[in-house]
């Protein structure tokens, strides 16, 4: 592979699938960088015995400032991008593949997961949630982008270095599209397969759904 990319994986209690990842992701040759978010359970110890440079908070601080941390340290060194993935297991490794063949035609750009082409298993409230964010945000970035609520995606170093990021939690899928796109950024996507199982969902329903639609509300403002 030419590209030369870290992945960049943000935990918190994810022991049961965290080591399997790592595992699955150093085979394909490239560097993980999970991001202990406050873990309590053995995600640290799985991550590290994989195998991952482990960074950790001692407390919980959401996924957009362990993003945060991940990017930082991506820049530290001479990665020329990051791929960020979600450590519950649902996002599949045999992807990054489709992600890397996308990069090397595009090294500067972002590249997003689509998992609405071939969404079958995916819940179809979340599935419309999917759909109808992904409209909104996409008029805000003034490019299509189908699924912009995936956090399996890829970010070019030079888009890193440029993005000013203060989104604390799960808003920060969205500031990243739209941030790079207003710098002049193509966003482009690749299919990628989505497991569910029963795992329960890191979202809270009224907090994060009011802190996602308050960045939506001062972004559509700012656009006007």
């Amino acid at each position: 592979m030419t590209v030369n990319v870290c992945v960049i994986i943000p935990v918190h209690n994810e022991e049961a699938t965290i080591g399997r990842l790592v595992t699955a992701v150093k085979a394909l040759g490239l560097d993980v960088v999970v991001v202990n978010d406050g873990s309590t359970d053995g995600s640290q110890k799985e991550a590290s015995s994989r195998g991952a440079v482990v960074l950790t908070n001692t407390s919980k601080k959401g996924k957009g400032l362990s993003l945060q941390e991940g990017f930082a340290h991506a820049l530290r060194q001479t990665y020329s991008g990051v791929i960020t993935m979600d450590g519950d297991g649902q996002h599949d490794p045999a992807d990054l593949k489709q992600f890397l063949n996308m990069v090397e035609s595009y090294p500067d750009s972002v590249v997003t997961g689509n998992r609405m082409k071939g969404h079958e298993g995916m819940p179809l409230v979340r599935f419309w949630t999917n759909w109808s964010m992904s409209v909104i945000i996409s008029w805000l970035c003034r490019q299509r982008v189908p699924d912009t609520q995936c956090g399996y995606r890829y970010i070019g170093r030079p888009v890193l270095e440029r993005m000013h990021l203060t989104s604390r939690d799960f808003e920060i899928e969205t500031e990243v599209l739209i941030q790079a796109a207003r710098l002049g950024y193509r966003i482009h996507s690749v299919p990628i397969k989505t497991i569910y199982s029963d795992e329960k969902s890191k979202i809270n329903p009224l907090k994060d759904t009011w802190r996602f639609f308050a960045y939506l509300i001062r972004e559509g403002l700012r656009s006007r």
